[in-house]
């Protein structure tokens, strides 16, 4: 029986979200900003969960119609047989975005939708849920264009990028799918040198040790919103956890390096990769990239420095930026390096070329992903 999905992800990496939706099976995929629509079966909704790297939720769509006005919305939801997939005992969340409707208030189609569920389950059981905004066991989302609504169920629960490993962050910690999704980017690949010079919490450092070790990034025991939901098939859950249990690898030593100048930030990567059992995968210093030499003579280098959005921060980065340049130059010839930057002052301020920057998006901030291939022989000592 296929049913119609749509999977959410940081914008820009939209084509990476497709090739982990047809690895786990779905068909009929098609990108679009920010996610990309499919059709699957429950085995591959279940292995999307627990394999993509790049998916932020995995939606079910269970309802669709035209709209004039919000009671059109609410007669949508109403007719929508809810109790069929999930008891009233259960809590709800709904949540509601859209793109060029013309209807003044989200908050109040929210709360229609809202409404229009629990009436639903009046009617049907004569019982209704409750509403739960924090972790609650079942969340709808309303989807709106100019004329159209789209009512989903989240099969994923808490967004995928939680992976469940996440002791300790630092301060706007890179997201997970993110973090995965510029190591796609960047061609890296288990066995080639990896760095990050500015680890922070660890972000690039756990994902690439979980995918050269091939742990599934949903296998870290959290919990999904199918689980939750009348129709979860536990025999072919349990059957794919152990099927992705099995094809992990022992943690060993996967030439993944890691470093960062504040020690605060050192200490939060190890708890986390103490935490996840990945520890033995990665080698961890601490030190100013400037003063950093490169591990192996070529390899892949990836950072998410900050962006400065205080003009005194804008400052210090366009004092900083030359240095840099002159860093990766010195120390890092051999080297591909990727950056992920708001700040588009940077190539230039670096006096650096870049030969690729591709657009992404950390939450709703625009960044670039630039590319700098550090060719040896071509540096030259500031």
């Amino acid at each position: 029986m296929l049913e119609k999905f749509f999977a959410t992800c940081p914008r820009g990496l939209e084509p990476l979200l497709v090739e982990d939706l047809i690895a786990a099976g779905a068909k009929e995929t098609t990108a679009v900003p920010g996610g990309a629509h499919f059709v699957a079966d429950w085995r591959a909704c279940y292995t999307s969960n627990l394999h993509s790297r790049i998916a932020t939720r995995i939606l079910w769509r269970v309802a669709h119609g035209r709209y004039l006005k919000e009671d059109d919305i609410y007669k949508l939801a109403l007719d929508t047989p809810w109790p069929k997939w999930f008891g009233a005992s259960g809590t709800i969340r709904v949540d509601v975005t859209a793109v060029k409707s013309p209807l003044k208030s989200l908050e109040f189609i929210t709360l229609r939708i809202k409404d229009a569920v629990c009436d639903r389950f009046r009617a049907d059981t004569g019982k209704r849920p409750s509403v739960d905004t924090r972790e609650p066991d079942v969340r709808v989302h309303g989807f709106l264009t100019g004329n159209e609504c789209t009512l989903y169920i989240d099969t994923s629960g808490a967004p995928l990028y939680q992976r469940g490993l996440r002791q300790k962050t630092v301060e706007a910690p890179l997201k997970e799918n993110l973090a995965a999704g510029i190591l796609r980017l960047s061609g890296w690949t288990p066995g080639t040198p990896l760095l990050d010079p500015m680890c922070g919490s660890g972000t690039f450092l756990v994902e690439a040790a979980q995918i050269a070790l091939n742990i599934a990034p949903g296998a870290g025991g959290r919990a999904f919103g199918f689980q939750r939901l009348r129709n979860f098939d536990l025999a072919l859950w349990k059957a794919l956890l152990d099927d992705a249990q099995e094809a992990e690898k022992p943690a060993a030593d996967a030439q993944i390096f890691g470093s960062d100048v504040s020690p605060v930030a050192v200490r939060a990567a190890l708890a986390n990769l103490d935490r996840a059992g990945l520890l033995p995968a990665v080698t961890l210093g601490s030190g100013d990239i400037l003063n950093l030499h490169a591990p192996a003579p070529s390899g892949v280098m990836v950072a998410n420095p900050p962006y400065g959005e205080r003009l005194s921060e804008q400052e210090e980065l366009a004092a900083f930026y030359p240095s840099l340049g002159s860093a990766l130059k010195r120390n890092f010839a051999g080297w591909n390096c990727y950056l992920l930057t708001a700040d588009l002052r940077m190539p230039k301020l670096m006096r650096l070329a870049p030969s690729k920057k591709t657009p992404l998006f950390n939450g709703a901030i625009e960044c670039r992903l630039f590319e700098f291939k550090m060719v040896a022989g071509s540096n030259r000592d500031a």
